[in-house]
C-alpha cells in the first residue's frame, strides 16, 4: 500500500520541479536527465497480471532482465550508487516506495543498499541458485525482483538489502 502522505508530498515536489506527478529524474550515462514517467497513482492496474509483452513495452532491456527475469546488473554499474540527496527509492516496474534515503549506506559491493526497506513495500523467498541459500526479494506490488537481503548490515537493523540500482528510480523530496 502506497504511503499517501509520502505520495502527496513527492507528487507536489515533483510538480514544483516542472515535471507531471510521476516522473523521475535521473542521469543516463551521457548525464543528461532522463524524465521517463512511470505510474504514481493508485490505479486500476493489476500489476501482478502483465503479461511479458506489457513489461517489455514499459521497461529497458536491462530493466526487464533484472525486474522480470531475476536477473543481476554489474557492480558498481548504478549511478544510485552516488545517490546522497534526501528522498525515496521506488520499485521501477511500478513506483512504489520501497526505501527511505535516511536507511541507505555504502556497503562496499558496488549496488544500493539499504538497512531497512519501507514496512509492507517487499516480499521475501529464499533462491538456491548459488551454492548457499539467500533470501530474495521484490516489489509487493509488482513482484518486480529486487536483490537480496543479508544479515552483514549495520545497526539498527543488522541487514544489507542489497538492490539492483536498475530495479529502483530515486524521487528527491521536495527541500532536497
Amino acid at each position: 500500500m502506497i504511503d499517501r502522505r509520502l505520495f502527496t508530498v513527492s507528487a507536489l515536489a515533483l510538480f514544483a520541479c516542472g515535471r507531471p506527478p510521476g516522473a523521475q529524474s535521473q542521469e543516463n550515462a551521457a548525464g543528461e536527465a532522463d524524465a521517463r514517467i512511470v505510474d504514481w497513482g493508485e490505479s486500476d492496474t493489476d500489476w501482478t497480471s502483465l503479461t511479458e509483452n506489457d513489461w517489455r513495452a514499459r521497461l529497458t532491456d536491462e530493466e526487464f532482465r533484472v525486474l522480470r527475469q531475476e536477473g543481476t546488473e554489474r557492480a558498481g554499474s548504478s549511478p544510485l550508487n552516488d545517490e546522497h540527496r534526501a528522498g525515496t527509492y521506488v520499485c521501477a516496474g511500478c513506483a512504489l516506495p520501497l526505501f527511505r534515503s535516511e536507511t541507505k549506506f555504502e556497503s562496499g559491493t558496488g549496488w544500493p543498499s539499504f538497512y531497512e526497506p519501507i514496512e509492507g513495500a517487499l516480499d521475501t523467498k529464499r533462491d538456491y541458485r548459488l551454492w548457499t541459500p539467500r533470501t530474495e526479494y521484490h516489489c509487493a506490488r509488482c513482484s518486480g525482483h529486487q536483490g537480496h537481503v543479508f544479515d552483514d548490515g549495520p545497526p539498527p537493523t543488522g541487514q544489507r538489502w542489497c538492490n539492483n540500482g536498475v530495479a529502483l528510480d530515486f524521487v528527491p523530496d521536495a527541500a532536497a
